[in-house]
């Protein structure tokens, strides 16, 4: 099968498409033939060698999270799964390979994809989907009429969390690039700044802060109303003690609270995302469609920054 991979950490330009022995499903695993799959920042960073204390310095290595397809084999012990259902979902947690062909996986890493949408606008969700949700509904408890402010809310995460925000009733700042403010007040956002002349002085008081971006946590932790809660989904990577210290001082000093979460989202979350979309609160975002061989083209440009919503890799 044909499969994006890489023989040594660095730039974009160590992906290509290669060729890799079809997988099978195993006891209590479903085949999935892989339809698309989309950029995600964690994969920049493994492709990148910073995350080798996990992925380790074993190669060929490969990349993809997402996964939106079809039931192409089940397993023994899988009785809710048919061969041809659509599903969605990630890889498990700190493992990749979802841009391929095929993926064995275990169906608790999947739901039924949303009806009333194709696969690969539908590849752009599931990672980025179920962090809003996890971030916003079960961290936050985001209520109607609360002031909430999304930092990088043109991004995969980001976009999704605007349209979240406005869905749960709450009033929605976004924090993105001059030339995406239309777009982000399109998505559902009340109001709209340049991050690049707007900082946390010209902003606040919030009851919710989202930030995708990590850097200067404190500064916009200071923003909080007294019972206000934040969630952190990236730390600034070149002062990362400083981003770690927002969160661990909040959590043990003040009423404003710092939070974050390793994502590893499960069927359930798969199916709560679903039904957001079915129901016309969410919808997927995307930038640019690239076929599987131009898995490091998708790359560099989502390094390069300015992207509106996610990088989607068609693999079918």
């Amino acid at each position: 099968m044909r499969a994006a991979r890489y023989d040594r950490y660095g730039p974009p330009e160590v992906l290509y498409e290669g060729t890799l022995p079809k997988p099978v499903a195993g006891p209590g695993e479903v085949l999935v033939r892989v339809h698309a799959t989309s950029v995600n920042g964690g994969e920049l960073s493994g492709r990148a060698g910073k995350l080798k204390l996990v992925t380790g310095r074993k190669f060929p290595q490969r990349t993809g999270i997402d996964i939106a397809g079809e039931i192409a084999e089940v397993g023994s012990s899988v009785h809710h799964l048919a061969v041809g259902e659509r599903v969605w979902g990630t890889m498990p947690h700190l493992r990749f390979g979802a841009a391929a062909e095929y993926v064995a996986v275990r169906p608790r890493q999947l739901s039924y994809a949303p009806e009333g949408i194709d696969l690969v606008r539908a590849a752009a969700l599931p990672g980025v989907g179920t962090t809003a949700i996890t971030a916003l509904r079960d961290k936050i408890g985001l209520m109607g009429g609360e002031r909430l402010l999304v930092r990088g809310a043109a991004g995969g995460v980001g976009s999704v969390a605007v349209q979240l925000g406005h869905a749960l009733g709450a009033h929605v700042t976004a924090l993105a690039g001059a030339k995406a403010l239309d777009f982000v007040r399109e998505l559902g956002a009340d109001e709209a700044h340049d991050y690049r002349t707007t900082g946390p002085a010209d902003l606040g008081p919030f009851d919710a802060v989202l930030d995708t971006v990590g850097t200067d946590l404190g500064a916009y932790r200071g923003l909080l109303a007294p019972g206000g809660r934040m969630v952190g989904i990236a730390f600034d990577t070149d002062r990362p003690l400083s981003s770690l210290g927002a969160v661990l001082l909040s959590t043990v000093h003040g009423t404003r609270r710092v939070r974050s979460f390793t994502g590893n989202p499960l069927h359930q979350l798969f199916a709560d995302l679903a039904a957001y979309v079915e129901n016309g609160a969410i919808r997927p975002v995307v930038d640019t469609v690239h076929p599987l061989s131009d898995i490091a083209k998708a790359h560099r440009a989502m390094e390069a920054g300015g992207v509106r919503g996610k990088h989607v890799i068609q693999v079918k």
